[in-house]
């Protein structure tokens, strides 16, 4: 199918789902009281019988509904969320939700600047906070994502949002939080996924790190130096060395972990995050020591080495928090927007290998948070934070028992209803169905 038609079935659908398109919410103008839920803080901690208020978008109380006397009266809404589960928002770090609606349509697909060194190019900007894509992550508890651009050595700089706006500019929380690194590979493997070839040494590996090493000097010096003429791509790289932004380096292998925090390090990088790690559990002590988080690539995913164990993209999680090591998880790769929504069930395998429940739910929530430099703000259900959170039927990182009902983001009370849901409804009500 050529693209013009891609784009005529783009215009149909967009006009047929036209009226499941939902409305952002309003501000917060009513206090809400929640009462008898389960809570799950994000902290380690549980409150089994809770009472959760919250006003003008902030949580205003957070605390065990039997030990105090509640004067529901106080409130104007109170939800009695008797056997349910109260989480915080979930957060869908190294994202590329909004940037591309239909992969195949090249209109469409705003992730990726052409050139090598891009630390200027904000993927804010080319934001659709409209995306039919991100209705569908609201209903299992996703609610802010790291809006990250793809492509080139330094990709460019990622921003901080919550998925319900009408446009990127209702929706940032953090504006230019990180700019995005990916480090060269130390070796290449040829063939295909399903048959592997041989691995060969990157003859070219030792010049890629050099060209970021001469960039980076660059830049440095730019900052300092009385420079006349204007240099917008030097300017964009203050914040790795004034520590106002975090540089997301992209690395999987050992070799490349230990070199890429070696580099950071020796060019006055204040803060940095390392995102993929798959062997980064064989540098923990490093990372710890460095305070450095990792952000993991989806566990739901073979071992990549004929020698590792079976089960090391599960546990990978639990062998980093051993270490000390602060861990989040992030969803990149193959229909990486559409699987935003697995965000919760990538938690809840790592509780299957190692962590307990309340750990696998930090890498979703605290964790991301203090990763992302928004843990003042969200990420745990405490008084001051932001009233970002959900209920749920039951455990929200079993895909069993997520069944949201009710999602409020800044205390908003949002919609979770999708294109999805309404065709669900035409067509039962169609075929006569319960």
């Amino acid at each position: 199918m050529n693209t013009k038609r891609y784009i005529i079935v783009l215009v149909l659908s967009l006009s047929i789902f036209a009226n499941a398109q939902q409305t952002p919410a309003p501000k917060q103008s009513k206090s809400i009281l929640i009462l008898n839920a389960k809570a799950h803080i994000g902290n380690g901690q549980v409150i089994e019988n809770s009472a959760l208020a919250f006003k003008d978008g902030k949580i205003t109380m957070i605390t065990d509904a039997t030990v105090i006397r509640i004067d529901k009266s106080a409130y104007d809404i109170t939800i009695d969320a008797s056997g349910k589960e109260v989480y915080p928002g979930f957060i869908a770090p190294n994202s590329t939700l909004g940037l591309v609606e239909i992969d195949a349509v090249k209109s469409s697909d705003d992730e990726n600047e052409i050139g090598q060194f891009n630390p200027n190019v904000r993927s804010i900007v080319a934001y659709n906070a409209e995306s039919k894509v991100i209705e569908t992550v609201r209903p299992n508890g996703v609610l802010i994502a790291q809006i990250t651009p793809r492509g080139g050595r330094i990709s460019g700089t990622s921003s901080i949002v919550q998925l319900d706006a009408w446009t990127w500019e209702d929706a940032i929380m953090k504006e230019n939080d990180g700019i995005h690194l990916n480090f060269p590979s130390s070796y290449s493997r040829g063939g295909s996924r399903s048959e592997p070839g041989n691995i060969e040494e990157n003859k070219d590996y030792k010049p890629q790190i050099n060209e970021i090493l001469t960039f980076l000097a660059n830049a440095r010096a730019y900052q300092v130096d009385n420079v006349k003429e204007r240099n917008l791509i030097f300017e964009s790289a203050k914040g790795l060395f004034d520590g106002s932004q975090t540089l997301f380096i992209n690395a999987n292998e050992e070799k490349q972990i230990i070199d890429a925090v070696q580099l950071a390090k020796s060019n006055g990088i204040k803060k940095m995050v390392i995102v993929g790690g798959y062997e980064a559990y064989k540098t923990a002590e490093l990372l710890h020591e460095n305070n450095i988080g990792v952000l993991l690539k989806r566990v739901h995913d073979m071992p990549e080495h004929d020698d590792d164990d079976v089960d090391l993209p599960y546990k990978a999680a639990k062998l980093l928090t051993d270490k000390g090591v602060v861990v989040g998880l992030e969803n990149s790769g193959s229909h990486e927007r559409m699987n935003t929504r697995n965000l919760p069930f990538l938690a809840g395998t790592c509780a299957a290998y190692g962590l307990d429940k309340e750990q696998a739910l930090q890498l979703i929530t605290s964790n991301t948070a203090k990763i992302l430099g928004i843990d003042a703000q969200c990420g745990t259900l405490e008084i001051g934070k932001d009233a970002t959170l959900f209920l749920s039927a039951g455990d929200a990182l079993d895909m069993r028992t997520n069944k949201v009902s009710h999602a409020f983001i800044q205390g908003r009370m949002i919609s979770l209803e999708t294109h999805q849901s309404v065709l669900n409804k035409r067509y039962k009500e169609k075929y006569h169905q319960n």
